[in-house]
């Protein structure tokens, strides 16, 4: 069946960082083995016919599936991505989640985008009919928590440290979008990234408000080879890019199709005090004014790639949301699906997975022993009301089933 098809998604939370726990040792934190995804996937992948829902973001974890240079153990992709296949749900490929297998070390390492590439190829000539991929998720939040502020991976906070990580997740997802193309020339690429917007809390903030306000297009920017401004291209030279490395994504630019996903949560507006210091702003402008800023920077097609919020607030998140996504589609702008993230509560991301407490999320649309949650009802529901509808108002991309 091809045809235009609005995506209504979901994801299985997959995300593998490491952190240092308190007294110096590093642990591995994996969201799907906090969750029970992996004693329990062919039940998860049964609650998405449940809902209606036939997209999902979803990969395998990339620290255990590399195991060395050109080494892969393949075992659990082959038995979820064969199953998605017979269910008829078309996964949107997540193939690297904050993290990387213990043998590369951490974003740091110069090495990491080349035998990213050699791992996506590898997947790619696996599944050859799959389209969609995210190579890369939320880059500029993988950059920030490992290089900036010094929570994941390499635990390091520094300006250089962030440009460093940065500039080798972009450089990964784009030589993995030229290794996909290789196998699959069909590929859609949607990029899941945090939409952000820093608000000055004073006159005196604003300059630093600007700043952060440039600083947070940076992976996309550099992703879609879109022209840098003085100031940002300043930032990256005096921390450690070469003009050299800038120049390489200006002609590695990838002429695929390519989909801006962005993220939105409660917690992605910022206020800025004039020592520097920012907290989160609550919600003031909202998925559809921010979105609007990102869709007038790069001009592409755009997916709400996840939101959620704690319970008891769910029901009235995913409305508002799905509000904005669909009053951006009237006003033209070329949004082709929306994601309630995740499937399932998810473990301990209330410290951004720092503490490993085993405190419950509860923002799923299942709780953890896979029951419903009320945000799960509403979703249906949405997805009821709005699948046909949605198709006949919309361009989508198109999909030909695998």
């Amino acid at each position: 069946m091809s045809g235009y098809k609005f995506m209504f998604a979901t994801g299985i939370e997959n995300s593998y960082p490491t952190i240092r726990l308190p007294d110096g040792k590093i642990k591995r934190v994996d969201e799907m083995a906090k969750t029970g995804h992996y004693a329990h996937w062919e039940t998860d992948f049964g609650l998405l016919k449940e809902l209606g829902i036939e997209f999902l973001r979803y990969g395998p974890p990339y620290f255990s599936t590399h195991t060395a240079p050109g080494q892969f153990d393949w075992a659990f992709t082959d038995a979820t991505f064969n199953k998605l296949k017979i269910m008829g749900i078309t996964p949107i490929v997540d193939l690297c989640h904050f993290g990387v297998p213990d043998w590369l070390g951490n974003f740091q390492n110069p090495e990491f985008p080349f035998f990213f590439a050699e791992y996506a190829r590898a997947f790619a000539l696996r599944f050859p009919d799959l389209q969609l991929y995210t190579p890369i998720n939320e880059i500029f939040i993988a950059a920030m928590f490992s290089g900036q502020y010094g929570w994941w991976n390499e635990c390091m906070q520094s300006d250089y440290a962030f440009v460093t990580a940065l500039k080798h997740l972009c450089k990964a997802n784009v030589l993995a979008m030229h290794a996909i193309l290789q196998v699959q020339p069909d590929a859609t690429f949607i990029q899941s990234e945090s939409s952000e917007y820093f608000h000055a809390n004073d006159p005196a903030a604003a300059p630093l408000a600007r700043f952060l306000n440039q600083k947070r297009f940076l992976s996309l920017d550099l992703t879609y080879g879109y022209p840098l401004n003085v100031a940002m291209y300043e930032f990256l030279l005096q921390n450690g890019m070469t003009k050299k490395e800038y120049n390489w994504f200006i002609e590695n630019q990838v002429k695929a199709r390519c989909v801006m996903g962005n993220d939105y949560y409660v917690t992605n507006e910022h206020l800025v005090h004039p020592d520097g210091s920012t907290q989160a702003a609550g919600e003031i402008f909202g998925y559809y004014v921010i979105t609007q800023q990102y869709y007038r920077r790069y001009k592409l097609p755009i997916m709400h790639t996840e939101t959620n919020i704690k319970m008891p607030a769910c029901r009235e998140w995913l409305i508002k949301q799905w509000a904005n996504v669909h009053r951006l589609k009237h006003d033209g702008v070329p949004v082709i699906g929306f994601t309630w993230y995740s499937l399932l509560h998810q473990v301990d991301w209330d410290s951004a997975l720092r503490n490993d407490a085993g405190n419950i999320n509860e923002l799923g649309l299942y709780d953890l022993n896979r029951k419903i949650m009320p945000v799960g009802e509403a979703y249906r529901k949405l997805i009821e009301q709005w699948k046909d509808i949605i198709s006949e108002e919309s361009f989508g991309l198109i999909f030909h089933h695998w």
